[in-house]
């Protein structure tokens, strides 16, 4: 249920309808603007659908939401959220590029991308460093070190960092080397990994599901949301269809789709979505056209010699050169980068 309060509304009232709630056994999540609040209540739905709000002080509508995701829809906050991490913005026109490899190797191999993405006008670096892999016995990833050597990456250039989170138990040690935690497609319905995150002072990228409807990956956000963390950015990789050419297919649908139903932000990454590095660039300009705001992308500076998703890497030219291919685009559609 969402309750709107009148235009500025007064402390007081919105206090005394937050009490009554607390009351009831609801949990309050207020969504305050300049003129208008919004209180979106959470719990037993029956429960709360019990609750008699509408002659309340300050009240001036009652929406009962039939979605299983509230506190992410434009119903309980119609502007977009933004994300800031350190220097780097992504959401409401700001537009965020993420890249680096698919997984920390070497000191010489993140130094490198990292002064690659730098130059190029990257926002955010990015590097596995604990890796889910198909196959037990594919690279896992180098972990603490992989963490060190990633962050030391990122602060030589100045770039916030972003890298995946596999189990609740490294949560904490990884927050401690990471801007960004994301949470790998494999794990977007983890619902202890999410509700623990929600608890944690980190942005959250999120990625879709393999198979995942839109409303899954939303409410899997709301877990996040739920917990107290409102930094959280979602991202299409690729949903699994019957199309074997590509690795997956890159559903822009769905970014579009969710621009209209969340307020949070929305980015695509076309490297694990296609699996091919020639249609990485014109997966990023389809993304950007369909209302994305921000990509992510793999790049590495021996995509032949990588040990982990080489085929779908870009070098540090091509990456250079999607960048300036890319710039005009983002302008064009309303955003700055």
């Amino acid at each position: 249920m969402l309750i709107v309060m009148r235009d500025h509304a007064s402390q007081a009232e919105i206090d005394h309808v937050v009490e009554h709630l607390h009351e009831a056994g609801a949990e309050a999540h207020l969504s305050q603007g300049e003129v208008k609040t919004v209180i979106g209540v959470i719990g037993d739905r029956e429960l709360i659908y019990q609750l008699e709000m509408d002659g309340f002080p300050g009240v001036t509508e009652v929406i009962r939401v039939l979605k299983p995701y509230k506190l992410i829809s434009r119903e309980f906050q119609a502007e977009d959220t933004v994300v800031r991490v350190k220097g780097a913005v992504i959401g409401g026109g700001a537009f965020g590029m993420i890249a680096g490899p698919c997984s920390v190797e070497s000191e010489a191999q993140m130094l490198e991308v990292a002064q690659a993405v730098k130059q190029a006008g990257g926002t955010m670096l990015r590097g596995g460093a604990f890796k889910p892999r198909t196959s037990p016995y594919a690279f896992q990833g180098m972990g603490l070190e992989g963490l060190k050597l990633l962050r030391a990456a990122g602060d030589s250039v100045e770039l916030p960092v972003v890298t995946e989170v596999l189990d609740v138990r490294d949560a904490e040690t990884v927050a401690e080397w990471a801007d960004v935690l994301q949470v790998g497609a494999r794990n977007m319905q983890n619902f202890m990994l999410l509700e623990e995150l929600g608890r944690m002072e980190r942005p959250v990228l999120l990625k879709r599901g393999l198979s995942a409807t839109i409303e899954e990956v939303l409410s899997s956000a709301e877990y996040i949301l739920k917990g107290g963390n409102r930094d959280v950015i979602l991202c299409e990789r690729g949903i699994r269809t019957f199309e074997t050419y590509t690795r997956n297919t890159l559903d822009l649908a769905a970014v579009a789709a969710l621009r209209q139903l969340t307020h949070l932000p929305v980015i695509a990454d076309p490297s694990h979505a296609t699996g091919r590095r020639e249609l990485v660039e014109p997966m990023c300009r389809a993304a950007i056209a369909a209302g994305a705001d921000g990509l992510m992308v793999e790049v590495h500076p021996d995509p032949q010699h990588a040990r982990c998703d080489g085929p779908q890497s870009l070098d540090v030219p091509a990456f250079t050169k999607l960048m300036e291919c890319l710039r005009p685009l983002v302008v064009l559609e309303g955003k700055r980068l």
